[in-house]
C-alpha cells in the first residue's frame, strides 16, 4: 500500500506540473488528427457547407500527458503499471478518486476500456466512466454493489453488480441494469445532434445499447472526460469495509 501510495503522490505531481503548462483546447494537443465527418449519418450540417471533422484519439495509459487530477477527497489514488491505469479507494473512508481530461470535446462516441472487479459486498462504492461540465450537464455510468433495494428490484445475482446509466439533469434520465463481476467491458456514450441541433446520447456496453435520451442543450456544451473511484452513500448499504478498485485499459474518443 506504501508503495502504491508513493507512486500516486507521484502522479498527482506530474499531472500538476502538466496541467499548468497546458490549456484546455484542443488545437494545442499535437498528436490530435482530424477525420472527415462527411459520410456520418449522424452528423448535422448547413446545406451547402462542410462538414465539421471529428478530432480521433486514443489514450493507451502508458502515461497521463492530456489528463490532470480530479480528486475531491482523500489522496489521488491511482498509478500506472504495464500501461494500464490502476484506480482505487480505501476502506472506511468517502474517498473520490478521478482524473480528466485536459482538453473539451462534443458529438462523438467516448469510450472506456474497464476492468470491472468483485467490489466489496454492500460498500457504498463507484466505478465511474463519465463525461461533466458542470453538475447540471453531466452523462455517467456508474458501477457498483448497488443497494438491497436496487438489487431487488433488478433480481442481482450474487456474481453481479448495478450499472447506472444516468444523465444528471437537462433531462434528468437514469437507467439499470446489471453486470458481471470479474470482467473487462468496453463502455460507450455516443453523442449525436438531432434536427434541433440539440445532443442525443446513447449508452452501450460492449456495442450493445442499453438506453438513450434526448439532451435540451447541444454543443455549446463541452465535455472533459474522467475516469474514477468513488466512494459515495447512494450506491451501497454502508462506508467501505474494503479496498475497491478498477483498471482502465484505455480510453477513446472519435
Amino acid at each position: 500500500m506504501k508503495n502504491n501510495y508513493f507512486k500516486a503522490v507521484c502522479l498527482a505531481l506530474g499531472l500538476l506540473l502538466y496541467s499548468c503548462s497546458t490549456e484546455d483546447t484542443l488545437e494545442e494537443t499535437p498528436t490530435t488528427t482530424a477525420i472527415s465527418n462527411t459520410n456520418s449519418a449522424t452528423s448535422v450540417t448547413a446545406k451547402g457547407t462542410s462538414a465539421t471533422p471529428i478530432i480521433s484519439k486514443k489514450w493507451d495509459f502508458n502515461n497521463l500527458n492530456e489528463w490532470e487530477d480530479a480528486t475531491q477527497v482523500g489522496f489521488p489514488n491511482y498509478y500506472i503499471d504495464n500501461d494500464t491505469l490502476h484506480m482505487f479507494t480505501n476502506a472506511n473512508t468517502w474517498d473520490r478518486t478521478k482524473i480528466k481530461s485536459t482538453a473539451t470535446y462534443t458529438t462523438g462516441t467516448y469510450s472506456w476500456r474497464v476492468y470491472v472487479p468483485a467490489m466489496g459486498v454492500g460498500d457504498c462504492a463507484s466505478i465511474g466512466a463519465f463525461l461533466y461540465s458542470d453538475d447540471t450537464h453531466e452523462l455517467d455510468f456508474e458501477i457498483g454493489y448497488g443497494n438491497q433495494a436496487s438489487r431487488q428490484q433488478l433480481n442481482a445475482a450474487s456474481d453481479e453488480l448495478i450499472v447506472y446509466n444516468t444523465s444528471q439533469a437537462n433531462p434528468y434520465h437514469s437507467f439499470q441494469s446489471k453486470i458481471k463481476r470479474g470482467q473487462w467491458y468496453t463502455l460507450s456514450i455516443n453523442l449525436t445532434l438531432n434536427s434541433k441541433k440539440k445532443y442525443v446520447a446513447n449508452w452501450k456496453i460492449d456495442d450493445v445499447v442499453l438506453t438513450s435520451t434526448t439532451l435540451s442543450y447541444g454543443t455549446a456544451t463541452k465535455f472533459k472526460i474522467f475516469c474514477s473511484v468513488e466512494n459515495l452513500s447512494f450506491i451501497g448499504d454502508h462506508i467501505p469495509y474494503t479496498q475497491n478498485y478498477t483498471l482502465f485499459d484505455w480510453v477513446e474518443f472519435k
